[in-house]
Parts: structure tokens; C-alpha cells; sequence
């Protein structure tokens, strides 16, 4: 049976990013089992929730037209097996790109629910990868880093069953090495999509 995977392709600097690279790596790996959806986000026409767009939208969800297509971004979401990630480290979090899509896939009724005991998720994905570069070295706990943790909690909102990420770290510090570096990743990458 044939699992359906979303990638969610934020690597703004195209064929010479090095998320991208990351990226490949890890589907060259992923199962044949996989059916891979990739959603280029800079091809996309992705607009922020402000005046006219946003009125539009809630006008929808007071009426309850989840089918519309403006929502046909959270349902791809909300039904995808796993869902990838990757964009770069950018401004202590990632690009602003991604955080439109975020607050476009954010529809209570299909990636999330809300009721007397709070907030849960609504997808069925069994697993969230986010595959990252960063320039300097943002280790795990380290406080500037927010795109990760920022992921990480996105994961529980919208019900994920697990998270990980996979980053190249310190690639653009004096005296890196940054395709040694590189290539560690992709191999983290590579043998993770191996075990899905």
C-alpha cells in the first residue's frame, strides 16, 4: 500500500542551495513505498492573512466551506503519511516564505480542532523531518535558534506523530569545512528516509 509524502520545498536559493542538497539526499533514500508531492514554495502564490485575503478567509470558516479551495493547502497537509521540510537557517528562525504557508495551512477543522480540552492536531502524518544548513553552529537548547523549536511545537498543533531534524551546522565558520559538514548531513539525512 502506497503512502503519500509532502515536501515542502522552502530552499529560496533554488538548485545552488544547500538545504536543497540536504533535501536530495534524504529522497533518494525515502522507500519507493512513497508517493513524494513536492510543493515548491517560491512558485507558489502564497499571500499573508491581512485585509481583503484574510476577511475572505474567515468569511469562509464562519460558514463552515472547508472544500473551498483556498484551503486546498491544508488539506494536502492534513492527509499526507510525512511530511519534509527543508529550508534554511534564516533571521534566527527560516524564511518568511514558510511562515506564510504555516498560516495558511492553520484551519481549524483540518489540521487542527479546538474544544473543551484544548487544542489538537487533525493530521495523520506519522512523522515530521525538517532538513536545515545554517551558517553558524545553533546546537540543540541554544536560545537564537527558533526555527527548529519553532517546527517542534508546530508538530504537536497539528499532530504529527514525531519530529526530527537533521542540520548542517558551521558550514560558513573560519576554518569549516563546510562540504565535510555537508556531506555528514546528508548521510544523517539519507540513512534516516532509509528507516521510514
Amino acid at each position: 500500500m502506497s503512502k503519500t509524502a509532502l515536501y515542502i520545498d522552502c530552499c529560496i536559493r533554488g538548485n545552488a542551495s544547500r538545504t536543497r542538497t540536504l533535501a536530495d539526499a534524504f529522497f533518494s533514500a525515502l522507500p519507493g513505498e512513497y508517493q513524494v508531492t513536492r510543493l515548491d514554495l517560491t512558485r507558489e502564490d502564497l499571500r499573508p492573512l491581512a485585509g481583503r485575503f484574510f476577511e475572505e478567509r474567515e468569511a469562509l470558516l464562519a460558514r463552515h466551506e472547508l472544500d473551498h479551495p483556498r484551503f486546498r493547502y491544508a488539506h494536502q497537509l492534513a492527509q499526507a503519511d510525512l511530511v519534509v521540510i527543508a529550508a534554511p537557517f534564516w533571521d534566527l528562525s527560516f524564511p518568511a516564505l514558510l511562515k506564510l504557508y504555516i498560516e495558511n495551512v492553520s484551519v481549524e477543522g483540518i489540521t487542527f480542532g479546538a474544544d473543551a480540552q484544548g487544542l489538537h492536531g487533525l493530521c495523520r502524518a506519522e512523522a515530521c523531518v525538517f532538513l536545515t544548513t545554517r551558517g553558524g553552529s545553533y546546537g540543540p537548547g541554544y536560545e537564537m535558534e527558533q526555527g527548529s523549536r519553532y517546527l517542534e511545537a508546530l508538530q504537536k498543533f497539528f499532530g504529527f506523530q514525531s519530529y526530527t531534524c537533521v542540520a548542517a551546522e558551521g558550514l560558513d565558520e573560519e576554518g569549516a569545512n563546510p562540504s565535510v559538514l555537508l556531506n555528514a548531513a546528508c548521510r544523517q539525512a539519507y540513512e534516516l528516509a532509509a528507516r521510514l
